[in-house]
């Protein structure tokens, strides 16, 4: 076993465990959190998964969550520039130095079990991140938590717990290497979060990936809300926002305006709001009044996020990071910019780079590949250059980032950026830098 890299304070012990990469499986999460005193155990959870939407089905349910008056604990992945934004309690990210005790303990607690051999593994980064997670909003007595599924769910690490509503919002390809290369397998990957009477609201699937969240929930005695029966919705777009006329069986809420850009949202608004009218907090139904204030107020920064320079410059961003992503990117373009924008696109290289690309080159004008900084993943611009050759789209190479934002304005004032959350984080750090 490879011993992790010498680490100081809890930041570096964090950074020092993205050596062991990806590790599907509950063992060591298990034992983390039976060691710190069961805190996944402390308050009811949501726990949202899927492909594409689970961030923004999570934030939509937070915000929901909290007009309701409940003090809500919010778990998500990746961050895009701050540790803390993973983090949420009340709408706010942890305060720093409490993420630092929870880390340092959680170290603590990891290594006495390696020496004591009841783990035959390093915990990985998120294994660590997660049970923070779980251990700050034990402390802090959140009246419930909205958890998002990292990759997969069957062996994800927050798959430990055991919530009172599920959701998988979307199934489409991604990650591949560890979930499939079928949409069944990752489909059964996803469905793994369904537990023996826990409802669970699925979204719209393809054939082949609903049948299989279908048979796994009826396995596991989990009842299935399909999000969009009985449902009634009409979708427009005014300005660049998602208009919605929603009517679920049980309520409905008139016209909205949903906070969040795109007219994917809908979809994920559709399974948010039948996910909350599902689950009990305290005994009593989430009232409808706060899930119509959750699907207009939620924020969810790095999706099809409108920043504004003070030269009047725009930069349109979105963590565009798999085709079925980049197609949803590509049309919100073509709606609101149908000449296409100069566009700036970087992802990791274990990512269907051609399919991406593909998807985004009607909506480019001109598209700029660039290396996403920080990260050993990240695919070279030389990769990107062949990919896009391979998808017979023109691209030009630009490596360092804030160059090809700036190669990007010189042809328009309004850009966009997408490919990767990565990417995302590194724009927006680079634009509050400003």
């Amino acid at each position: 076993m490879i011993p992790p890299r010498r680490a100081s304070g809890p930041r570096e012990y964090l950074a020092s465990l993205e050596q062991f990469g990806i590790k599907l499986g509950l063992a060591t999460i298990s034992a983390l959190c039976a060691a710190l005193g069961h805190p996944e155990r402390a308050f009811p959870s949501l726990l949202i998964g899927g492909t594409n939407g689970k961030g923004s089905t999570a934030a939509f349910a937070d915000e929901a969550l909290r007009a309701a008056g409940y003090r809500i604990g919010r778990y998500t992945s990746p961050h895009l520039i701050a540790l803390e934004e993973r983090f949420h309690i009340g709408g706010a990210p942890i305060p720093p130095d409490r993420l630092d005790a929870a880390l340092d303990e959680i170290r603590a607690v990891a290594e006495d079990l390696r020496q004591r051999e009841t783990t035959g593994a390093h915990p990985t980064y998120f294994e660590v991140t997660t049970a923070a997670a779980l251990l700050l909003f034990a402390r802090a007595r959140v009246d419930a938590a909205v958890l998002e599924v990292g990759l997969g769910g069957r062996f994800d690490a927050t798959n430990v717990v055991v919530p009172i509503g599920s959701a998988i919002a979307s199934i489409a390809y991604d990650h591949e290497r560890h979930l499939g290369s079928t949409l069944a397998a990752i489909a059964g990957e996803k469905a793994g979060i369904a537990k023996p009477g826990v409802p669970m609201v699925i979204g719209p699937l393809p054939p082949e990936a609903r049948a299989v969240v279908l048979e796994t929930c009826r396995r596991q005695h989990a009842p299935v809300i399909d999000a969009f029966a009985g449902t009634l919705i009409d979708v427009s777009s005014r300005g660049g926002r998602t208009t919605v006329r929603l009517r679920t069986p049980s309520h409905d809420y008139g016209e909205l305006c949903l906070a969040l850009r795109g007219d994917h949202q809908a979809g994920n608004a559709v399974v948010a709001a039948r996910l909350l009218e599902t689950v009990r907090l305290k005994g009593e139904a989430i009232p409808p009044d706060a899930i119509r204030s959750g699907l207009e107020r939620a924020r969810w920064p790095g999706r099809l996020d409108l920043r504004r320079l003070p030269d009047g410059r725009t930069v349109l961003i979105d963590g565009a990071h798999n085709p079925d992503g980049a197609r949803a990117f590509a049309r919100y373009l073509a709606i609101e910019h149908p000449g296409g924008l100069p566009l700036v696109f970087g992802a990791m290289q274990d990512k269907d780079l051609r399919g991406m690309i593909a998807a985004l080159a009607s909506a480019s004008r001109p598209l700029i590949l660039t290396r996403v900084p920080g990260s050993d993943r990240a695919a070279p611009v030389d990769a990107l250059l062949a990919a896009a050759r391979d998808a017979g789209v023109s691209a030009v190479g630009e490596p360092a980032v804030e160059r090809a934002l700036e190669r990007a304005w010189s042809e328009s004032p309004a850009i966009a950026v997408g490919g990767s959350l990565y990417l995302a984080g590194a724009v927006l750090a680079l634009i509050e830098n400003r």
